[in-house]
């Protein structure tokens, strides 16, 4: 199977849109920061870093300090894909991550967003 090409895209592309996208809903970048850190581990210096870098999609996940076990309890529609049937590991972690950001802008309470 051929490589899905936004596996190589820069983090550093989708990291403002992910901004503006919770901004537009009244949310604030710490509620994507905590997220972001939730799922991956990196902490702001870790995103940043990443963005500065344009760190690939792939590396970004390949170098996560340390993904969430709980990670596999975010279930749902991402851009009418199901999260939790997605078979490619890296498809499904940039699922999670978008699903994530979603729920966020929605205005979902932190602690459902944390699966806590």
């Amino acid at each position: 199977m051929a490589r899905h090409k936004i596996f190589d895209m820069p983090f550093a592309e989708i990291w403002p849109h992910y901004v503006a996208k919770v901004e537009r809903k009244g949310h604030t970048v710490e509620e994507l920061h905590t997220v972001i850190e939730w799922l991956t581990g990196y902490d702001r210096a870790g995103v940043q870093g990443a963005v500065e870098n344009r760190r690939s999609l792939d590396e970004f996940f390949t170098r996560a300090p340390a993904m969430n076990p709980n990670s596999g309890k975010i279930t749902g529609l991402i851009c009418g894909v199901r999260v939790e049937d997605i078979e490619d590991p890296l498809m499904q972690q940039i699922h999670w991550m978008d699903k994530l950001v979603d729920e966020v802008a929605r205005g979902k309470k932190m602690t459902s967003i944390l699966r806590a």
